[in-house]
């Protein structure tokens, strides 16, 4: 590359040997590809390095832990994340390869916006766009990644955006959205637990999903995006309802061995 400024890509996966063939030839404008394989049971890191990545396999920890272990293996001065689940169109590459060309003095990382497919439309109501993530870093400024739920870079140096998107091909099914809540929710409320949040009491329930409401319905006017909009901002209000009920359950529990 121009400069000799060169980029690895750096993926988390397991058990998507369906997937990462085609999906990593769709990265094949990075210098590097690094595939953090988190214990697939099936073809997924045979399949990745007959695409030319470097496998390797990290299963214990979790987001952080594996993003981490990305930035360790990863040879290239510059690194772009990207899960299995997400798309980069043309714009968004050629983005990239001139912003890492022209990176400006200074910048730690870009934060690049999501486009979320649901149910096969894409979100724009609802809170859901422009849903940024820190994908995008100069490697010498990328300190770590932290944060057992919605994982975080640490960074030095400043923050810029991109104008073009990465696309995200959320959970297609109900019951795939109530699998991956069911999972999430219990880490939320150790999470709250832990941190020793007051009593849930009604009136903490009703402030919480009354807050999601306004959130989804009031300032993000989830409704514009048509039934598909109303049913997801429906949902994600269920979703933080089951949260504080787990957290909830906890307090519960913890009394009785009081």
């Amino acid at each position: 590359m121009v400069n000799n400024k060169q980029i690895s890509a750096i993926v988390i996966a397991k058990n998507v040997e369906k997937k990462i063939g085609k999906f990593l030839e769709s990265l094949r404008w990075a210098d590097e590809l690094v595939v953090i394989d988190t214990g697939s049971t099936d073809k997924t890191k045979e399949t990745a390095s007959k695409h030319n990545a470097k496998v390797y396999t990290f299963a214990k920890g979790s987001f952080p832990d594996w993003r981490n272990y990305g930035r360790e293996k990863a040879n290239c001065d510059f690194l772009f994340y990207l899960d299995t689940d997400e798309v980069v169109n043309d714009e968004l590459k050629s983005e990239i390869l001139e912003t890492v060309k022209n990176w400006p003095a200074g910048v730690a990382c870009f934060a690049i916006p999501r486009k979320n497919v649901i149910f096969g439309k894409v979100m724009m109501h609802g809170g859901w766009y422009p849903d940024y993530v820190i994908r995008l870093f100069e490697k010498g400024r990328l300190i770590r990644w932290v944060g057992d739920l919605h994982e975080q870079p640490q960074y030095r140096g400043g923050l810029k955006y991109t104008k073009n998107t990465i696309i995200h091909y959320k959970e297609n099914s109900l019951a795939e959205m109530l699998e991956k809540t069911n999972k999430r929710s219990e880490i939320e409320a150790r999470l709250m637990f832990d941190a020793n949040h007051p009593p849930m009491t009604v009136l903490r329930f009703m402030t919480a999903m009354c807050r999601e409401f306004f959130f989804r319905f009031v300032k993000n006017a989830a409704f514009l995006d048509g039934r598909k909009g109303i049913i997801m901002g429906i949902y994600q209000v269920y979703s933080r309802f089951i949260s504080y009920a787990k957290l909830w359950e906890m307090q519960m529990k913890n009394e009785k061995k009081d």
